[in-house]
């Protein structure tokens, strides 16, 4: 687990599970995990893995590339609030 972002707004964290299984050729094991958004005022998030996941990096990638603001990043990751669907529960 590693906090990517965190912002007034949102916090991105990125967890990475490697496999069990070890690769045929001997290279590294292969790793299976996402990213989970949180947005802070609406109090909800939502956990994206697989395409969807690559998709959210690619954007991240290219984005940074451009050395946003705050703003910027909280704009992009805002488009990801409409699927947020889980509430965020303290314990």
């Amino acid at each position: 687990m590693q906090m990517l972002y965190n912002s007034d707004s949102f916090a991105v964290v990125q967890f990475e599970v490697p496999t069990q299984k070890p690769l045929a050729s001997g290279d590294a094991s292969l790793t299976r995990g996402g990213f989970e958004i949180v947005d802070k005022f609406a109090r909800k998030e939502i956990f994206i893995e697989g395409a969807m996941a690559e998709s959210f990096k690619q954007g991240v990638d290219a984005l940074i590339l451009t050395e946003p603001s705050e703003e910027e990043m909280d704009e992009y990751i805002d488009r990801f609030s409409s699927l947020m669907q889980q509430p965020v529960i303290l314990h």
